[in-house]
């Protein structure tokens, strides 16, 4: 068996063995140290309710209180004297709607849930269609600003019953 060692391979040992047998020249003491400073944080987004701009108001379109409606329904938001605006886009006077589907108003200090019952309309919808079971229901509308926290007071619809034939 031949155990011959490539050449390259000895002159590469070699010189590294040379080059950690010099002795280093010192290297200087240490500067002292700046005590590090923390790095700048952007402030994190208020989760405070701010009250709605005057007059501002929001209302389902074509859907009235009592109404008797098919379980494939389309729902229809109004909104006035406020910007209908993508949530995440942190505008003064806007927000986005929420639908709320036989649940109470949320918390006015904390983001709206996202659930079968608080539907999020984040994109700056306007309109929706809803599954229904039969029997009765209620709905209303919930605006809130761009982190979806509704408004305080809440900028909400009248809640209204409708009932799935």
């Amino acid at each position: 068996m031949n155990r011959s060692i490539p050449l390259s391979l000895l002159l590469s040992a070699a010189v590294l063995a040379t080059a950690c047998s010099k002795k280093a020249d010192p290297l200087p003491p240490p500067a002292a140290a700046e005590p590090a400073s923390p790095p700048a944080e952007a402030p994190a987004p208020s989760l405070t309710s701010v009250a709605a701009p005057e007059g501002a108001k929001v209302f389902f379109v074509d859907l009235v209180d009592g109404a008797v409606v098919p379980a494939s329904l389309l729902v229809k938001f109004g909104v006035e004297g406020i910007a209908i605006v993508p949530a995440g886009t942190d505008q003064p006077a806007s927000g986005h709607h929420h639908l709320l589907i036989d649940a109470e108003l949320p918390a006015f200090d904390a983001p709206i849930p996202a659930t079968s019952n608080y539907v999020h309309f984040g994109k700056g919808q306007t309109e929706t269609m809803v599954e229904l079971t039969p029997g009765a229901h209620t709905l209303q509308l919930l605006f809130a600003n761009y982190l979806h926290v509704p408004f305080n007071p809440p900028l909400a619809s009248e809640k209204i019953t409708v009932t799935v034939k």
